[in-house]
């Protein structure tokens, strides 16, 4: 999951010999952060760690995309918020792994600096919430009518910003358990429903119930005859 993944911190792999006769053998170090992110083979780990160490924002531009996460998403008497989900460090990923969200990202934060320099004298990091969501208010909506057309940049990067936050927050443990998305888990089937059967005028024979609809053996493999008839 790509907001696992961002989350995740990709150590170093590292090269150790192990004795024996003859020539020492490289074996490659996998590292526990690794083992974490379960099904990625090498290459995709040298990838991602590649564009880990790789740096395209800047601190200020991290700590504003910080506080943008935790307005759009900041946190409830039920789940913590963006920041505390590490939506920003996902959104780092994210900016370097999809080289096309580079620009629009980088030219809407300084747009939103320029907006709040404009407005309140400082950078938008810097301002009071009340001034932030003053601002966020005016770029967090469509503009259908084109009745702002000085905002329309905001209200392209706000998109941009609001559809990652969602993202990134919404495939990490806890967005899932905000959601109560408890993920692919095993049920039970107990057979047609019998107001249908009986609108039908069809009913299971003891032997079928028994064998296909009894949850004491949902355990059981099924066994068959040479000839196809169910045995258990």
């Amino acid at each position: 999951m790509v907001g696992t993944l961002a989350g995740a911190s990709l150590g170093t792999a590292v090269s150790c010999k192990t004795e024996g006769e003859g020539p020492a053998v490289e074996q490659s170090a996998v590292s526990a952060d690794e083992e974490k992110l379960y099904g990625r083979i090498p290459s995709e780990l040298e990838r991602d760690k590649r564009i880990m160490d790789s740096v395209y924002l800047n601190e200020h531009e991290l700590a504003t995309i910080a506080v943008l996460c935790d307005i759009i998403l900041p946190a409830t008497d039920t789940a913590g918020s963006a920041v505390e989900a590490k939506v920003p460090e996902f959104v780092e990923f994210i900016v370097k792994d999809i080289p096309s969200h580079q620009l629009p990202m980088r030219g809407g934060l300084m747009w939103l600096d320029i907006e709040s320099n404009k407005r309140f004298n400082m950078v938008f990091q810097d301002c009071k919430n009340d001034q932030q969501i003053a601002i966020i208010e005016d770029i967090a909506y469509p503009d259908p009518d084109n009745k702002k057309p000085e905002m329309g940049p905001g209200i392209k990067f706000f998109n941009l910003m609001r559809n990652l936050t969602l993202t990134g927050y919404y495939t990490t443990e806890m967005g899932f358990k905000d959601l109560g998305y408890v993920g692919n888990s095993p049920n039970f089937w107990d057979g047609v429903p019998p107001e249908v059967l009986a609108e039908h005028d069809v009913d299971y024979e003891e032997e079928w119930l028994a064998k296909c609809v009894d949850q004491t053996k949902r355990e059981v493999t099924a066994e068959w005859d040479d000839d196809g008839n169910l045995l258990t």
